[in-house]
């Protein structure tokens, strides 16, 4: 069988099932989620950090028969270099991966984006590391002007690249966008030539039925992330069904792609929407890495399972036996082969508790 894709992700949330503190005061609107809760996760991470947490993330990713990772990454307080700390821990572990700068100006204003946009491009110009690609990056379009969406669109286009960048997860993207003069924040990066054929825009959750067929004709792929969308309470994106270029991601939760199906196809038979597609959408992503990392395409859903939830469960931890990508065996017999799996836990134990107090430091 072929290894799983996890079509969009943050390995810098790696450590954070080892015990993550809640914020002082409970969020109680997403832009409150992301402001107490992700933006202060991620602007407390550092080198040492970053490393242990993508490396945990890697390996367990291994474990669960994922081989192929499409990472947004966000670190404000270490951007020169963080791509090569998040490459190297794939690259060592035996895990493909397309990985991006998720530039934005919530911190820093145009400088910030700056040096975001920067790191990307060092990475794609600079990476030989055979089983990773880089991406452009934009977080996401309500914390980027227009000069930034253009520079990205520019950079895409400077180095063949393709942009990765999170669309109406949640309403205020688009009321943000309408604010500006756009119809959605679909309609604003495209407008502003930031969305190359091959894109990658994760969430699409208030996205029409429009702006979901018009990314399909524009080539771009949207990843639907159900445990994240739930847990943030952002909505269902029931227009997805509009586009057949819809892969299935995680959204930094574990790579475990059995248990994300699991919560598509419970979520998405409460809206009344197709199991088939649904579980169409955890084969496509072999389609997005097909056309991002070289890898060729998985074949129909028929020659490899009765059915895509019963493929995911066959590749799931418990029955992963042997994983092979680019001709190394990285999992035998359930053990991971290419590092210490114990000591990787160690230091992820270590750097979470110092990452903890750096995050109560931190201002919301």
């Amino acid at each position: 069988m072929t290894g799983l894709v996890n079509a969009h992700t943050h390995l810098y949330s790696g450590l954070v099932p080892l015990g993550m503190p809640p914020p002082a005061a409970p969020p109680r609107t997403f832009v409150q989620i992301l402001e107490r809760v992700w933006w202060r996760l991620d602007r407390a991470l550092d080198e040492t950090s970053l490393r242990a947490a993508a490396r945990l993330y890697v390996a367990d990713a291994l474990l669960h028969g994922t081989t192929v990772l499409v990472d947004h990454h966000e670190s404000p307080g270490f951007i020169e270099g963080s791509l090569d700390v998040v490459a190297d821990a794939c690259q060592a572990l035996g895990m493909r991966a397309l990985v991006c700068y998720g530039a934005t100006e919530r911190n820093g204003g145009r400088d910030e984006a700056h040096r975001g946009l920067a790191e990307c491009r060092r990475f794609i110009r600079f990476n030989t590391r055979p089983l990773i690609r880089g991406a452009v990056g934009l977080h996401a379009s309500f914390t980027v002007s227009d000069e930034t969406i253009a520079e990205a669109g520019a950079l895409c286009r400077e180095l063949g690249a393709v942009l990765h960048v999170h669309v109406a997860e949640d309403a205020a993207d688009v009321e943000d966008a309408r604010a500006r003069g756009y119809a959605d924040p679909f309609e604003r990066l495209d407008a502003l030539g930031a969305l190359p054929f091959g894109s990658i825009l994760a969430h699409g959750v208030h996205l029409t039925e429009a702006a979901v067929r018009r990314a399909a004709e524009r080539g771009c792929w949207i990843v639907q992330n159900p445990r994240s969308n739930r847990g943030n309470r952002v909505g269902y994106p029931r227009a997805l069904a509009g586009s057949p270029r819809v892969a299935l991601g995680t959204d930094g939760y574990p790579a475990d792609m059995a248990d994300e199906l699991d919560a598509l196809l419970d979520i998405g038979r409460a809206h009344g929407d197709d199991p088939q597609a649904a579980g169409a959408r955890l084969l496509a992503g072999r389609a997005l890495a097909a056309e991002r990392l070289g890898l060729n395409s998985t074949p129909e859903p028929a020659d490899l399972s009765e059915d895509a939830a019963g493929f995911a469960r066959a590749t799931a931890a418990a029955c992963v036996r042997r994983l092979v990508v680019e001709g190394r065996v990285v999992v035998e017999n359930g053990r991971l082969l290419t590092g210490d799996v114990d000591a990787i836990r160690a230091d992820a134990r270590r750097e979470a508790g110092r990452l903890w107090r750096r995050m109560r430091e931190v201002e919301p």
